[in-house]
């Protein structure tokens, strides 16, 4: 939609600070800044050099705006491909206002979310992979996420979704060869041959599915559930965690009666804690709403730290919340290790033999001994004891993962033809569905409504 049009948006945030920047892409660009733009040393801007800054004032006609430097950068080597120019300006709100107003009174349209890049995207300098990545870096809440949407800005998803895709053209193109030619070309005992490469991509379109899980606690986080019985010392931990007196913590029992939320990173680990209220049955109302909740919580959670205070025996509240855990990612942390222990752990030791998702290790939340141990378990269990960041390719968009699981679907509809015996044709019908879901990821495949809603997500000035 008028991609034929120049295009203007302010590109920082929209608050007062120390540069705004404004920019402009289009036919357009370069004859709009030569009209507002009075360089200090008069000069032509239509004639000057790509990837030059020009120090001078913006003017709205004859009125001073504001004393700026002016970046031209000339096509193709630009962001989108199309002349691009970019005012670095005085970050203040108004200012950044006035002079987009000028910029759109000269010829230029404000630019929709997203458009830049999705020019960028139009115009051939990236794909739609790497075009979500760009709002992906925009969003990074952690370095291993930063360094995956990296990873996928220079390309690795798409290499690795064109090599799938090339080995299959490969077979659909013999396969429809044959179909018309078959005097010329036979493919006698082709399945065979087909059955081989439909296997190994197959899997590797499914290391790609797998990754999607790490990928995602790379974007989002570990959703993490701090659980126990009261008093056992969730709150203090959920302090240690943080750093601060985030939580209430006293001998009361039950004193946490609703959820507490804090993102935090320890060491590079992104973790979503959520300290839940203790565990047991109670006849109080309020509490009980908090118990409820905690149990909620436990349901969605990709890791449980399961509190035990070892000054105190097990109970059926302890029986209870092991119940509720068995199936989930657990480190059990046995706390107040600095007091005497009392608690018959026999129980859940046995629990932590019988599943090898459970983890335990003794702390004190008091005295945070047992703290850097526990870090070590954490790298352990989700990053194999390394942070850090390998050439794997983690899958982070829902939508990519989708279209692979499709394009999965597809290659075991073939493989299942082959052996089935049945005629070439239908390899050819399920191999082209694979071949089209893949170019989903890559935007080879895509609807221009999807393409439209997918740029929508982006900030403003991308």
């Amino acid at each position: 939609m008028y991609q034929d049009q120049t295009i203007a948006a302010i590109s920082t945030a929209m608050a007062d600070g120390g540069i705004g920047i404004i920019r402009i892409s289009g036919d357009e660009s370069i004859d709009i800044i030569n009209r507002i733009f009075r360089p200090a040393k008069k000069k032509d801007m239509m004639q000057v050099d790509s990837y030059t800054a020009h120090y001078g004032y913006i003017y709205d006609e004859e009125k001073k705006i504001d004393e700026c430097i002016c970046l031209v950068m000339r096509a193709p080597h630009t962001y989108t491909r199309e002349d691009v120019v970019e005012i670095n300006c005085h970050g203040g709100v108004m200012v950044m206002k006035k002079i987009l107003e000028t910029v759109l009174k000269n010829g230029a349209r404000p630019a929709e979310p997203g458009e830049f890049t999705k020019r960028a995207f139009l115009n051939g300098r990236i794909d739609l992979s790497q075009a979500e990545a760009v709002m992906d870096i925009i969003s990074s809440k952690n370095e291993f996420a930063l360094q995956s949407s990296l990873k996928q800005l220079e390309g690795s998803l798409r290499k690795k979704i064109e090599e799938i895709r090339k080995t299959i053209i490969h077979h659909i193109a013999a396969i429809e060869s044959a179909l018309d030619d078959p005097e010329h070309m036979s493919i006698d005992g082709y399945g065979e041959q087909l059955l081989v490469d439909v296997k190994q991509l197959k899997s590797k379109i499914r290391a790609l599915i797998d990754s999607a899980d790490d990928g995602r606690i790379l974007k989002e986080g570990i959703k993490t559930v701090i659980i126990g019985k009261p008093n056992a010392g969730k709150s203090s931990l959920l302090n240690v965690l943080v750093g601060e007196e985030r939580a209430i913590v006293t001998d009361i029992a039950g004193t946490t009666r609703d959820t507490l939320e804090e993102s935090i990173s320890i060491q590079g680990i992104p973790l979503n804690i959520i300290d839940t209220a203790g565990i047991r049955d109670t006849e109080d109302i309020i509490e009980k709403i908090g118990v409820d909740k905690a149990k909620e919580k436990i349901s969605s959670a990709d890791l449980i730290l399961y509190v035990v205070d070892v000054s105190r025996n097990l109970d059926q509240n302890d029986e209870m919340i092991m119940d509720l855990i068995v199936d989930k990612k657990v480190i059990v942390l046995l706390n107040k290790s600095d007091l005497d222990k009392k608690a018959d752990i026999h129980l859940l030791y046995e629990k932590i033999k019988a599943n090898p998702e459970w983890k335990y290790v003794e702390i004190s939340a008091k005295t945070q001994d047992g703290i850097s141990d526990f870090y070590e378990i954490l790298k352990d269990m989700f990053f194999a004891g390394s942070l850090s960041f390998n050439d794997e390719i983690y899958i982070t968009n829902i939508r990519h993962k989708n279209a692979l699981m499709e394009a999965e679907q597809s290659l075991m509809m073939v493989e299942q033809s082959i052996m089935d015996d049945m005629p070439e044709d239908f390899f050819s019908i399920d191999l082209m569905n694979a071949y089209e879901s893949l170019g989903f990821i890559i935007g080879e495949s895509l609807g221009e409504d999807l393409v439209n809603e997918i740029f929508s997500e982006f900030c403003m000035g991308k």
